[in-house]
């Protein structure tokens, strides 16, 4: 489970590194029509080295506080991925 701040609109997407307890991710998307969940999901999928329907979104879909859960990659792979410390 990866817990995000979502900033869609940003000019490119990147992972922002950490606030607080959650992965700042920037993405270009539109926050509109899943568009930028999407984005996010396909960011996280490329960053840990998934295929983007190992990503999925389980929390927060009309909010910037998110949830998503990442199969196939261990804890510690993501957080190198994405350059957090694990829990």
């Amino acid at each position: 489970m990866i817990r995000v701040k979502a900033v869609p609109g940003a000019r490119r997407d990147q992972v922002a590194g950490l606030l607080g307890d959650r992965v700042k991710i920037r993405v270009a998307a539109p926050p509109e029509a899943g568009k930028a969940n999407r984005a996010i999901s396909t960011l996280l999928a490329q960053a840990i080295g998934v295929k983007a329907r190992q990503v999925t979104l389980v929390s927060g879909s009309a909010s910037p506080e998110k949830t998503f859960l990442v199969e196939g990659a261990s804890v510690g792979q993501a957080a190198r991925a994405l350059r957090i410390s694990p829990e």
